[in-house]
């Protein structure tokens, strides 16, 4: 009943910084635009980056969405709710669960 299933890596290349905020918490949000390859055609893609100036922790979410209104929507929503980098996945996928 049990099988494998292979996931190939997507990469994402040629990642520019789309937008950049510094929050008053001192946390730097960033929305990213790169490229990457689906089924043999290249496609843009967005992602997510936080990073706490004062400990230097940071996270990323590389791939979020094709969608850059998608991903400038998510980060004014980590913005507003002052999300540290270690609620980034936490904070994703609550999104994520609400947008499909």
């Amino acid at each position: 009943m049990f099988g494998m299933i292979r996931k190939t890596k997507r990469e994402v290349r040629d990642r520019t910084v789309y937008m950049e905020i510094y929050g008053d918490n001192k946390v730097v949000y960033r929305v990213t635009a790169g490229k990457t390859w689906v089924y043999g055609e290249e496609v843009n893609t967005y992602g997510i980056e936080t990073e706490d100036r004062k400990t230097g922790e940071k996270e990323m979410i590389q791939d979020f969405s094709r969608n850059i209104e998608d991903a400038v929507d998510f980060a004014e929503l980590l913005i507003n709710t002052r999300t540290k980098p270690r609620n980034l996945y936490t904070k994703a996928l609550n999104y994520l669960c609400v947008s499909i």
